[in-house]
C-alpha cells in the first residue's frame, strides 16, 4: 500500500469526474494510485459527499475565505502536505492557480479539460462555456484532454485524448454530457493511472 501514489481530488462542484475515478479504482483499474483526500473550494459542493461516501477525507478551502490567492495557496500546500499527497488531480477545479502553486509539483497536477486541446481552452473556457462555444463554431468533433497543469490555463503538456462526434440538434447540456460519458470520465482514470505509475516507480 506504501508504494501507491497518494493522490489529492481538487473538485469545485458536483464531482462527477471524481466519481469516475473512485469507481476505476474500485474496479481496480488504478492500481498505483489510491485517493486519500478531496478538497473543495466552494462551500456545499456535492464532491464531498461523494469523498463522505467513499470513505475518503474531504477539506473545504475557500480562496474568499482566505483573503485572497496568496494565503489560499499556502493553505492548500498545507494540506497537500500534511498528506503526503504525491498526485494532485483538478477535477472541475475552477479555481486559477498561480506560478507559485504549480512549480511546487512539476508533472504532478493533472486536470481536464471538456475539449480537443488548443481548440476552446485557456482562461475564460470552462463548464457549458467551452461545449457552447464548439457549437456557435460549428466544429463537427469535440472530446476530452486530460493535461499536467502549469501557470498557463490549459497550457501544460497533452497526457491523453479521446474525440467526440458533435450530432444535428446538439443543445450545450447534451453535449456536455455525451463528452464527459464518451471522453472525460474513460481518459481521466486512464490518465490517473499512468501518473500514478510513474510517480509509484520512483517512490518504489
Amino acid at each position: 500500500m506504501s508504494g501507491k501514489a497518494r493522490i489529492a481530488v481538487l473538485v469545485s462542484g458536483g464531482g462527477t469526474n471524481l466519481q469516475a475515478i473512485l469507481d476505476a479504482g474500485a474496479r481496480g483499474e488504478i492500481p498505483d494510485g489510491e485517493v486519500v483526500l478531496v478538497i473543495s473550494d466552494r462551500a456545499g459542493a456535492y464532491a464531498l459527499e461523494r469523498a463522505a461516501k467513499a470513505g475518503i477525507p474531504g477539506l473545504e478551502i475557500n480562496k474568499k475565505a482566505c483573503g485572497g490567492q496568496a494565503p489560499f495557496e499556502e493553505k492548500l500546500i498545507a494540506a497537500l502536505e500534511e498528506n503526503r499527497i504525491d498526485l494532485i488531480v483538478l477535477a472541475g477545479f475552477l479555481s486559477i492557480l498561480t506560478e507559485n502553486f504549480t512549480a511546487r509539483y512539476p508533472r504532478r497536477i493533472i486536470n481536464v479539460h471538456p475539449s480537443l486541446i488548443p481548440s476552446f481552452c485557456g482562461a475564460g473556457f470552462y463548464g457549458l462555456k467551452v461545449h457552447e462555444a464548439a457549437l456557435a463554431r460549428g466544429v463537427k468533433v469535440t472530446g476530452a484532454t486530460v493535461h499536467f497543469v502549469n501557470e498557463i490555463p490549459d497550457g501544460g503538456e497533452i497526457i491523453a485524448q479521446k474525440a467526440v462526434e458533435i450530432r444535428d440538434g446538439d443543445t450545450p447540456e447534451i453535449l456536455q454530457r455525451r463528452v464527459m460519458e464518451q471522453a472525460e470520465w474513460i481518459i481521466l482514470p486512464q490518465s490517473v493511472e499512468k501518473v500514478s505509475a510513474e510517480v509509484a516507480a520512483r517512490k518504489a
